[in-house]
This record gives C-alpha cells, structure tokens and sequence, in this order.
C-alpha cells in the first residue's frame, strides 16, 4: 500500500510542470533571500524571481511551520464535527441518513481550496502571468520596426526593378537622330 506512494506522488509533482509548458514558455521559478541576485531573463526561458527576508534563508518554509491539516485532527474531533443536527442524506455529510458521507469529502474539498486561496505562500502563478505579459508588450513595437525596416528593403528594390526596365538592354544602343546644322529639320 505504502509503496505505491511515491510513484503516485511522482505523477502529481509533474502536472504542474506538464501545465507551464502548454503555454510554450518554459519558466524558472527562484526564490532568492536578501539582496542576492535575480537571474536574468533570456529569449527561450523566463526567469522569476520572489524575494523573502535574509532571515528566512535557513528557515523551514512557512507553510511547514504548523500544520492546520486535516490529517493531523484526532478521529474523536472528526467525528464530532460530522455529526450535525437535521441535516441528513445525500451531500449532507452527516453520519446517519443513505449517502450523508457524500458531503463530507465535499466538505473538505472546499476546505482545502479555501485555504490554497488564503495561503500566505508565495503565487508563483501571478509572478509567471506577469513576466508574461511583459514579454508580450514589446512584440508590438519590435513588429513595427521589422515591418518599416521590410517596407524600406521593398521600396529599394521595386526601384531598381523600375531603373532596370527603362534602361537599355546589354548590346542595344540608343540611337537619336542626328541633326546636322546644314539641313533643314523635318517637317519645314
């Protein structure tokens, strides 16, 4: 039983790393302490950095400290608080009544996202939407520039093109009559 654990553990570690790829970035989430130094950013990985205290270095994380886990509960406190005057049935999460027990893992579903989103941990999820979106606002101006730099190549080129055509072909001579100051120009 207990040995199966880890491997199911192993599956859930890489959800999330299966997840940030989806978008086609890859992202490296640091934390640093202090003043040190953020790592730089560079064109195929984004870098993002959560700064906490010097004094939180070597610290066990905070969400480590203490423990509300619902796994760390006496059975007899569980008990007690599934029990709940006329509530009773299906999503009920009551101990009598046909399928009561169907509310209690709903319960502590709930429970559990509503203590992810009041974490005081650090949101990496935010800190990656951010860098993202920095990202994303320069590609306007950069496309401006290649499309005016293309447009300045196009226009070089169609006049050659047009310098081309008008001039003459190689061995092709331009001849223009000759007027001669003794005879009478045509038509007089």
């Amino acid at each position: 039983m207990f040995a199966a654990a880890p491997a199911l553990m192993a599956g859930f570690a890489a959800a999330p790393a299966a997840a940030q790829d989806d978008a086609g970035d890859q992202v490296n989430m640091v934390i640093v302490y202090g003043d040190d130094a953020c790592p730089v950013s560079t064109e195929e990985v984004i870098t993002v950095c959560a700064r906490k205290n010097e004094s939180e270095r070597f610290r066990i994380p905070e969400n480590l400290r203490t423990s509300d886990d619902p796994a760390n509960t006496a059975w007899a406190e569980r008990a007690e608080s599934f029990e709940m005057i006329g509530a009773f049935g299906a999503f009920s999460c009551s101990p009598t009544g046909a399928g009561g027990f169907t509310g209690c893992t709903q319960e502590m579903i709930d429970a559990a996202y509503g203590e992810k989103g009041e974490a005081s941990g650090i949101r990496f999820a935010q800190l990656i939407a951010a860098a993202r979106a920095e990202r994303l606002s320069t590609i306007d101006e950069e496309a401006a520039e290649t499309q005016a730099r293309v447009e300045v190549l196009e226009k070089a080129y169609m006049d050659k093109l047009e310098r081309e055509r008008e001039g003459a072909l190689p061995g092709e001579e331009e001849t223009l009559p000759a007027v001669t100051p003794t005879q009478d120009p045509p038509g007089e």
